[in-house]
């Protein structure tokens, strides 16, 4: 039995915004989010810039004790999870699912966790000793943490766990969530991306790989610029994002709205670098075509791509040949966009920011733009610059491309009462 499944709720918390409303609205826009990052830790840093979230509060989300033992990140997910589940009309609440309970799956797909956990440790142990390294860290260290807590938040008692393989964790947790309602072992799954990946030794280590945009603390909105000739490297961000995902007859059963279906996944692996694509990109082509397959889908049947886009010379053009092989001639033509020129990169996040993006373009009708795109190095294919474009879209493919050689690929379909039951869905908006 192959079970369609459906989107029934998104949430955010993303330096664009917090809330899917002010991140669309910021995307769609135009609108970046890098900034000069503040904190004395990044004075001595090559690189100062960065997506960094403000505005956040803490207050009503968790009890103060536990809000000083959870590491930022796992904040973030716990917010952009509410969200998604008060948008689907769940209750974010130990009741969300009663009577359903064991057929709900929760996934925290992250590149690294809450690694500032362990770096605070260490610097108490070096410091102070033993006895000054916190309890919590055994308890709220690990990268998958984040599932436990939402399974106990919402009373979720299916498989929770953790998804990591760098940049495509959240389309790998996204594409495994799918596999499990389609298939029948989960009726629905809760998948949160989730980064803080602006610790000084993260930005100090991807500096010296040389992997990062440096020298635009006096500009740092133009730092991120996918595809364009002078771009010199990814920008990292911070946040998290949530989807809901929920079998189609489970979503209509309790009247719930679904926003777009998922329709293909697939998955692949380089096995060529540890850092570097396959300049071939034989495995994210892969990819691609294992999504279209899964979604029973031809490439002419592509209406728009969020492209992986993080501003890597070696990415951005394998990512447009793998997008060549596996389109073919509808590669020329396609709609393109990469809106990490907007949010900058979250790493393990980044897949399901993407397809909360990705979700919303097909209800609303508009491709965000790709900013910076100044002097395009593919200046034949069709990329949405400068403003957003409205087009009617019935489907998007968004692709995630991660160091290691992970990739994944994801294949959106529109659903015709999806934009009824989106966030902010106003006339202007549209």
């Amino acid at each position: 039995m192959k079970r369609k499944v459906v989107v029934t709720g998104l949430g955010a918390v993303t330096p664009s915004g917090i809330g899917v409303d002010a991140m669309w609205d910021s995307v769609v826009r135009g609108r970046s989010a890098i900034r000069v990052l503040e904190g004395s830790q990044f004075d001595e840093l090559p690189v100062r810039i960065g997506g960094q979230i403000s505005g956040f509060e803490t207050e009503g989300l968790v009890s103060p004790g536990l809000a000083r033992r959870l590491s930022p990140v796992q904040l973030w997910a716990l917010a952009a999870a509410d969200e998604a589940l008060a948008h689907a009309g769940l209750q974010p609440s130990p009741e969300a699912w009663a009577g359903d309970e064991d057929r709900v799956t929760i996934i925290a797909a992250t590149g690294s966790g809450p690694v500032d956990a362990m770096q605070a440790a260490t610097r108490a142990l070096d410091e102070r000793g033993p006895r000054a390294v916190p309890l919590s860290l055994a308890v709220y260290g690990a990268p998958d943490a984040a599932a436990a807590l939402l399974a106990q938040r919402y009373g979720a008692t299916g498989p929770a766990q953790g998804v990591s393989a760098t940049c495509a964790s959240g389309a790998v947790a996204l594409g495994e969530a799918l596999r499990r309602i389609r298939h029948g072992y989960a009726d629905a799954a809760l998948v949160v991306g989730m980064e803080d990946c602006l610790g000084a030794v993260n930005l100090a280590s991807n500096a010296n790989l040389r992997s990062l945009a440096v020298g635009y603390e006096s500009h740092p909105a133009e730092a991120s610029r996918p595809f364009d000739r002078a771009r010199a490297g990814f920008v990292m961000s911070q946040g998290a994002s949530a989807i809901l995902l929920e079998s189609e007859e489970r979503a209509r059963a309790r009247g719930a709205v679904p926003l777009a279906e998922l329709a293909g996944f697939g998955a692949s692996s380089d096995a060529y670098h540890a850092t570097a694509p396959d300049p071939e990109a034989r495995g994210a082509s892969r990819a691609i075509e294992l999504s279209l397959a899964d979604a029973e889908l031809a490439p002419s049947a592509i209406d728009h791509v969020n492209l992986h886009g993080t501003g890597t010379l070696a990415g951005d053009a394998a990512e447009i040949v793998a997008l060549r092989r596996t389109l073919g001639e509808r590669a020329e033509s396609v709609p393109l966009t990469a809106t990490k020129s907007s949010t900058g990169h979250l790493l393990g996040a980044a897949g399901v920011v993407e397809g909360v993006i990705a979700v919303l373009s097909l209800a609303k009708g508009r491709i965000p733009p790709t900013m910076n795109l100044a002097d395009p190095e593919f200046p034949e294919l069709d990329f949405v610059s400068g403003t957003a474009r409205e087009v009617g879209l019935g489907t998007v493919l968004s692709t995630s491309f991660g160091f290691g050689g992970h990739n994944g690929a994801l294949v959106f379909q529109a659903s015709a009462d999806g934009r009824h039951k989106l966030p902010g869905s106003k006339e202007e908006d549209r």
